[in-house]
């Protein structure tokens, strides 16, 4: 019986590892090389409030705000303005902006949310570039929190810096609200993070991260997911990079109208870490020096 036994556990064992490396060699054969970044025609240009074409700056360029904020959105009609209302609402009281203060850039095709999110750094003018949610989720005053983490971060290596606004301590009080089966999931999604690319960041996804621009320019331009997982790639080539990163707690509302399918999402995003990690280790994702945009 216990030969028997043996067996079973040397066969499993040898099974998994055939997986393992069958699915390391499926990921290295189907991995992208990384996004191009080249802009349309028709996404290098805005429309100024005259309704006249004004071309997009970059983001190598030098700074001629104190922040950018990207809100990426797609089908947001309803949740949009509500957010964009507090938005503006708080930064006129900070500091009184001229015509420009809202840029749209109309993407020719749909390049997923990290896709656009990076389009809209590319072509930030802040000294500090905020990615937001179009949900208006996160309180917008809560900015204010993470500008004071990246203070306590200095002094910045490089200049790069990244504070991640976190729904962690929320968490006791979300699983109260939530089915058994989507909390399984949770936790399932949280410890894929941590294993496999992440480590010392509780909440990964939470959509309220400010940047220094170098920090934005460095990891950005290293990004090859685009769908929902892109801000665990994003973390881990900040974390490979040595750029210091401060998480801090946010004011957080679940907003109706999330365009995530909670199993299918999550078993999405759990492949894209598989992927991510693998296909780093063998070497078809390498992290380079930043690129500048086509």
């Amino acid at each position: 019986m216990a030969l028997l036994l043996l067996q079973l556990a040397v066969l499993g064992a040898a099974l998994v590892a055939a997986a393992l490396v069958l699915i390391s060699i499926v990921a290295f054969i189907t991995a992208s090389k990384m996004p191009a970044l080249h802009q349309h025609e028709e996404e290098k240009f805005f429309l100024n409030a005259k309704g006249q074409k004004e071309t997009l700056p970059s983001i190598w360029d030098s700074p001629t705000k104190q922040l950018s904020v990207v809100v990426p959105s797609y089908n947001e009609e309803k949740r949009l303005p509500v957010m964009m209302d507090e938005a503006l609402g708080y930064l006129e009281k900070r500091q009184k902006y001229g015509s420009d203060k809202v840029r749209v850039i109309t993407l020719v095709k749909n390049r997923g949310k990290g896709g656009a999110i990076r389009m809209g750094v590319f072509s930030s003018r802040g000294e500090k570039i905020l990615m937001a949610d179009a949900d208006g989720a996160t309180k917008f005053p809560d900015v204010e929190k993470l500008e004071k983490g990246l203070k306590d971060l200095q002094p910045w290596p490089n200049q790069m810096a990244i504070a991640c606004g976190s729904r962690a301590h929320l968490e006791k009080e979300s699983i109260a609200q939530r089915s058994y089966f989507r909390t399984l999931l949770m936790y399932g999604f949280h410890f894929l993070v941590w294993f496999l690319c992440v480590k010392g960041i509780r909440d990964t996804q939470c959509g309220f991260k400010l940047f220094t621009r170098e920090a934005a320019s460095r990891t950005f331009s290293s990004l090859h997911i685009e769908r929902w997982a892109f801000d665990v790639e994003l973390l881990y080539i900040a974390q490979f990079f040595k750029i210091p990163i401060a998480e801090i707690a946010v004011n957080w509302t679940e907003i109706e109208g999330s365009k995530l399918v909670p199993f299918w999402s999550w078993l999405q995003m759990g492949k894209d870490l598989l992927f991510i990690r693998l296909r780093y280790l063998t070497g078809a994702w390498r992290l380079e020096q930043t690129r500048k945009m086509n």
